[in-house]
């Protein structure tokens, strides 16, 4: 009984061992089976194609191209999408866009005395030092009040030396035109506002010009001058070096009153308000002076002749006007002009005109004939010092749209260019037209 045990437990280790092999056998053989089964099922799902396979993974790019070259060789790579970054990509050279440091730039700087500055200031630029340059500037377009303008006008008229406000209505008073019509100060002759015109180029301290402008009948500065007659356009857009200063006549009415300008002085008066006015538009109160003694062009347009003629006549700084333009606005006061063009050689005179005035133009012409003044009948020439032009136009254009189409598509504009194309007449054109 005792020496049966040992064999029990030997056979048991023996059935053990046995069963141990054929299990591994067995789970051997389930795995074998289950393989090809697994595989063949993921076949049969929504596996992705080897192609986009490559397309994620470099070693699959080298299986498909062995099992499936025809397929593989129409798609992208992966390294056609998403090529390897070269050196040069993640350590740029000396030449190129990062700029290269030493331990030197990281150490601490001592402190240097600083120099004099050579220029007006100094900017954060490759270059150190530049020399000065205007700030940027938009055009700026305005109306400004001034004592100095047309209106309000309490005193006289001149072609009469009766009271200008010759009507009353209690405590209303009114002024009785030529045609019979009665315009009441509070609503016509009331506004003292100058239109003011700085084009986004003009340099005080270059050679310029004041252009003073006297619109028409039935007229406001905003609606007409600004809009309609596009005068600060034409300014801007001739590139001249050059503003503007368009006082408000009558307004709105059929009057060509010249307010303030009859009187001795009055030109002078209203430039030399003006002068302060733009030093602080333009932000340079030092620029008043340079304001005070700048050239100045009168454009006179229809009833505009009146304040124009007036103004070179009595107006005290006829010295100072370099040319004058006149848009069919020859309607009287021909004797004021011929005098003017007589003692003042240094200046220019233009005079467009259509059928309306085309009589009194003519006359005018006779006048300066008569006093052996040299006459032209064109604007093709150059416009220079002592030029006397006198333009007919034909009957297609409008004594409406004169002021921007009379010899020529905006003949302000015209004017300025060939003004400024003679330095003689201190004008310069510091920017190209539009």
């Amino acid at each position: 009984m005792v020496g049966a045990v040992p064999n029990t437990r030997a056979d048991i280790r023996a059935d053990r061992t046995s069963s141990g092999r054929h299990g591994r056998a067995l789970r051997g053989g389930l795995i074998s089976a289950l393989v090809p089964l697994s595989l063949t099922l993921v076949q049969c799902g929504k596996a992705p194609d080897p192609a986009a396979l490559a397309a994620n993974s470099q070693a699959n790019v080298q299986v498909v191209a062995k099992t499936n070259t025809q397929q593989v060789a129409g798609a992208d790579t992966f390294e056609d999408r998403f090529p390897a970054p070269q050196f040069r990509e993640r350590f740029p050279s000396a030449s190129e866009s990062f700029l290269q440091r030493q331990m030197s730039d990281f150490s601490p700087k001592r402190a240097v005395q600083q120099q004099p500055e050579q220029a007006p200031y100094k900017v954060a630029s490759l270059a150190p030092q530049v020399p000065y340059q205007r700030p940027p500037r938009e055009d700026l377009t305005t109306l400004v009040s001034m004592k100095s303008s047309a209106f309000p006008y309490f005193g006289n008229n001149p072609a009469s030396d009766a009271p200008f406000l010759n009507i009353s209505k209690g405590d209303r008073r009114g002024h009785r035109s030529y045609s019979g019509r009665v315009y009441w100060q509070d609503e016509t002759y009331s506004d003292s506002r100058v239109l003011v015109h700085v084009p986004e180029h003009f340099d005080v301290r270059k050679p310029g010009v004041i252009v003073v402008f006297f619109h028409g009948n039935g007229a406001t500065l905003a609606r007409d001058v600004r809009d309609r007659q596009l005068v600060p356009q034409q300014i801007t857009d001739s590139g001249a070096n050059a503003i503007l200063l368009a006082p408000q006549m009558a307004v709105d009415a059929a009057d060509s009153s010249a307010g303030k300008f009859w009187q001795a002085g009055g030109l002078k008066r209203f430039m030399e308000e003006s002068a302060n006015h733009l030093a602080r538009l333009t932000g340079d109160p030092n620029s008043a002076r340079a304001f005070a003694n700048m050239p100045i062009v009168i454009v006179g347009y229809s009833g505009g002749f009146l304040p124009t003629a007036w103004s070179l006549e009595v107006g005290g700084i006829s010295d100072r006007v370099r040319g004058v333009v006149l848009l069919d606005a020859v309607y009287g006061e021909m004797d004021k002009f011929a005098s003017w063009i007589e003692s003042h050689r240094s200046g220019f005179f233009v005079s467009s005109y259509t059928r309306y005035t085309a009589r009194r133009d003519r006359e005018l012409m006779s006048m300066l004939r008569q006093k052996g003044i040299s006459v032209s009948e064109d604007m093709d020439g150059p416009l220079r010092p002592g030029s006397v032009v006198f333009v007919e136009t034909g009957d297609g254009i409008t004594h409406r749209d004169y002021v921007t189409r009379a010899w020529t598509r905006d003949p302000l504009k015209d004017v300025l260019v060939k003004m400024s194309a003679t330095p003689a007449l201190a004008l310069t054109r510091v920017a190209s037209g539009r």
